[in-house]
């Protein structure tokens, strides 16, 4: 039963999951070079993360942190990232979003804020459960 995923993530989510797991973009990229190793505050990072109806750019399970980098895709999409960030939210998950130019002009400042959002968690009583995606 521990491998089953919650009936919230769909069939079509998770092949979406994979697709955009293939098929990122250079922000993503070099985020993702330091998450991976976990270079961050040693704490490990999913890429490409179903959770619920959505599928997350970055996420981090031990700090219930959610990572989003915004292209130029999402210029015309603020109520949707707006309701879809409540919802996150309102599951329980903290969501920091950065744009892709962000990440390109100020990697460290972007790495920074991710660590200093993990240390957040850190910094508490540890006893926060986070939902399982």
């Amino acid at each position: 039963m521990a491998n089953r995923r919650p009936r919230s993530i769909t069939d079509r989510t998770q092949v979406h999951a994979r697709r955009l797991r293939e098929d990122f973009t250079l922000a993503e990229q070099k985020i993702w070079a330091h998450l991976r190793r976990k270079h961050v505050v040693g704490l490990k990072f999913r890429r490409q993360q179903p959770i619920g109806p959505y599928i997350v750019d970055f996420f981090c399970p031990a700090a219930g942190l959610i990572i989003e980098v915004d292209g130029d895709t999402h210029a015309d999409k603020e109520q949707h990232d707006a309701a879809r960030t409540r919802w996150l939210e309102g599951e329980g998950y903290r969501v920091i979003r950065f744009v892709n130019s962000e990440v390109h002009r100020h990697l460290n400042l972007v790495l920074e804020r991710i660590s200093e959002e993990c240390m957040r968690h850190a910094e508490g009583d540890g006893e926060e459960e986070y939902p399982s995606p």
